[in-house]
Order: C-alpha cells, then structure tokens, then sequence
C-alpha cells in the first residue's frame, strides 16, 4: 500500500481583493487598498497546480468560498435587501464590508490541520478546519472548510472532520501553516510538530510585544487531542517572538519540513537548539533522521526572508529520493535570497531543484506557495474514496481556466466591493463551480 502527498491548492476567489485586513502580515498591509487583479490571480494559482500535477505530483483544488458574507453583515446590524446591505456597509463600515468580501480562504493552509491515517488512533485521515480567530475577516471560514472538507472526504469510515476549536483566545488556530510532519517517508511512522506563537495560560512564557502570536499551546494540543497522536510522537515548539516582531505571523513564513528535512532560519524558534533535540528524539523512535537545512541570518536576513518569501515555500519529494523546492519569482528578485538558493540546489544536500511560479497577486496580499496548499497524505484506497472532481488533470484545468475567463473581473478595486453587481456575478460564478467540481448544493448555505 503506497501512500501520497495530495497538495490542495486555493482556487482564488473572484473576490480576491486587496483590503489590508491582516495586521501582522507585512505584505498584506504594503498593499492595503490597491487595485487587485482577481483572474490574473487565479490563473496564476492554476498554472502552478497544472505544472506540478504535470510532473507527477498529486494535485487538487479546494473551492473558493461564498463572498460576499451576507450571514456576517447582517448580524453586525446591516438590513434591507442586498443591495442595502452592501450600500450601507460601505458607507457606514468600509472595513468590515471588506471582511465579508475576504478572498484569503485561497490560502488553504489555514484551512485545516490534517493528521493522516498512519499518525492516528483510529487509523482514519483526521481534519480539523482552524477556527482563525485572530482576524474577523478570517473568523468564519472555518464553516465552509468544514462543510467543503465534508463533501471531499466523505467516507466516515476513512476520515473525520472534526468542528473547529472553540472560538476564544485561549484556543486561537491557523491550521497547518503552523504544522510539520516529518518521517522517512509520506507512509511512514512520523513525528507531528506543531508550533505555537504563545501558550495563553501561561503568562509567564515569551510572547511578541508588536504583532499577535496567533498559534496557542493549548489550541495545538487540543488538535493533538482530537487526532488521536501519540505523545511520544508529537513535539510542541515556541516560534520566536522575535521574529513575529518581524512579520513572520505564521511558522510556514520561516520554516518548511518535508520527509525528514526541515528547512529553516536559524531565529526561527524561541529554543533553536532544544527544538532540534525535541525531534531528533522523537524521530529516534520512529526510525528516521533529521536532516536540519539551517539557514543563517548572515546568509538570509529575516527582512528578506519575509519579503521573498524564502520559507513559505513547498518542499516536494521526487521519485529520485531528491527533494523540488518550489519558490515564488520574488525569491530570484532578491540578491540574497537568490544567491542562498543557487547555492543550496548545487550543495549535493537533499534539494537539487528549483520550481519558480509568478504568484505575484497571491504574494501582493500576504502569500506564497506553501500558503496556497493544504498537504493531506492518502494510502492509494484513501486517494480513490475522496471525491474525484477535485483531483486536477489537464481537462479540470481547462474547465477552470474557461470558468476563470467567463466570471473574473480583470481589476477590483475598494469601491466596487459595494457594487452589488458583483455579488451576483460571484453567485453565478459559485453555481457554475459546482457543476464543474460535481459538488451539488456546496453552497447552499
């Protein structure tokens, strides 16, 4: 029984927009309240799962989700029809009218984090959709990926969905961007690292001063909990609130692992040196070997880590046993990121080639690669029982690509958010997308 890694890429909404809602996230913020191009966008994200799904890896796309949020506005005190809703939300709450037309569900590594079946209790393929709590615009996502993760991976006997977490500070949850696994292999006993930016009933643990600590201890442990992992095979780490300080909001900003490799820099973590040792451990008794790629500050400087992106990129294994790094352009736009890179593919250590994509609207609004896909490793009989309009081959990503041309506008600006026209040119988007996916009803909210 063979089983693979399945990166589920974003499908960017027609929606994508850029608010500058993520305090925190520095590209994001760069680029508050400029024109965004929403089919530019989501053709870039298709071009890059055509290209990989091409080269043999397995490929899949989660669905964007309903936008604008009329269930958010109208609970904030916004009435009268839709057109209402959205005139008055835009006169009177500029903001919050641009949470509800939020398109960051694109970045699918904060939709769940995601236990396969050989990490688990019940040996079934474990998801918990991150409850996001840090950021309104963000807050409810977690109910359409539940609902969406549901319709994908619907055979109760192989997977579980679970609800997200509790919707306190004590439990705030980002997903698998702040998630690693890391094994010889994809099926293989594995050590699950989940690292954390704050431990809530703790005030005596390091946090950031500048910038929220989004992850909690108690959130990962909770998602530990409900997976069924065993504690000797599970690490908690602290980032560095330094570095949160800095702009790195979520871990996958400043390291990636894949297999046994875990590429990071070296301020990373709060305790570098006890957080290598937690998992050299744990991995000892999984019989597997860390191979740490340390990046030091003197190579890559944390600032140029964050603005190319160095990090929050993936980590792909190939059949030669080498490893694909896959980078965004940004990363050979930036002397010293470019110089480390070439440097790292010619070294003869485990990554020997680099994959450059143009993602520069999803890098605009605050993410990369690594943000773009929600990794869910499946045994072949797991792969075959999930549904199957969501697996990209050439004839999906024609579909997609035509779909894309028909619905998206070519520039969106702060202003049209109150266009009502744009609310149902999205909801004839969303109904077609279901016929395409052969998901019936997944919006039917």
């Amino acid at each position: 029984m063979t089983t693979r890694e399945f990166n589920f890429d974003g499908l960017v909404g027609p929606s994508h927009n850029y608010a500058g809602l993520s305090f925190g996230n520095v590209a994001s913020f760069n680029n508050v309240k400029s024109a965004s191009n929403p089919k530019q966008a989501a053709l870039q994200g298709l071009a890059k799962m055509r290209a990989l799904a091409a080269r043999g890896f397995a490929q899949a796309v989660l669905p964007p989700q309903a936008r604008p949020n009329f269930r958010l506005l109208r609970s904030l005190g916004f009435t009268g029809s839709d057109a209402d809703v959205l005139a008055r939300a835009y006169k009177e709450a500029p903001v919050i009218l641009a949470c509800a037309y939020s398109a960051s569900p694109m970045w699918t590594a904060n939709a769940a984090t995601v236990s396969p079946s050989r990490d688990t209790a019940d040996g079934r393929v474990h998801f918990t959709p991150a409850n996001l709590n840090n950021k309104l615009h963000r807050s409810h996502e977690h109910e359409q990926s539940a609902r969406m993760l549901r319709a994908i991976f619907n055979d109760a006997a192989r997977f579980a969905v679970h609800d997200a977490l509790p919707p306190t500070p004590a439990f705030g949850d980002e997903g698998a961007a702040n998630h690693t696994r890391l094994a010889a292999n994809h099926g293989a006993d594995a050590v699950e690292m989940f690292v954390y930016g704050r431990a809530e009933f703790d005030p005596a643990a390091p946090a950031p001063k500048r910038y929220p600590a989004r992850q909690t201890l108690e959130a990962s442990e909770a998602v530990a909990r409900l997976h069924g992992l065993a504690e000797a095979r599970t690490v908690y780490v602290q980032q560095n609130p330094d570095v949160i300080d800095q702009g790195v909001f979520h871990n996958d900003v400043i390291a990636v692992g894949n297999a046994n490799v875990l590429f990071y820099h070296e301020q990373a973590f709060a305790d570098e040196q006890g957080a290598l040792l937690q998992l050299r451990q744990a991995l000892d008794g999984v019989d597997a070997e860390l191979v740490p790629i340390r990046v030091a500050t003197g190579q890559v400087a944390v600032a140029d880590a964050v603005q190319s992106y160095l990090f929050n990129s993936q980590l792909l294994s190939k059949p030669d046993g080498k490893m694909a790094l896959v980078i965004p352009r940004e990363c050979e736009e930036n002397p010293a990121v470019a110089r480390y890179l070439h440097e790292l593919a010619a070294s003869g250590g485990p990554v020997d080639e680099l994959i450059h994509f143009d993602l520069r609207q999803s890098m605009r609004n605050g993410g990369g690669p690594a943000c773009l896909r929600l990794r869910v490793a499946l045994t072949d009989q797991e792969a075959g029982a999930m549904h199957q309009g969501v697996v990209m081959t050439e004839e999906l990503y024609h579909k997609l690509v035509a779909w894309v041309e028909r619905y998206y506008r070519d520039s969106l600006a702060p202003q049209d958010l109150a266009d009502p026209l744009l609310a149902i040119e999205i909801g004839g988007a969303l109904e077609e997308l279901e016929r395409i996916l052969g998901l019936p009803g997944l919006y039917d909210l």
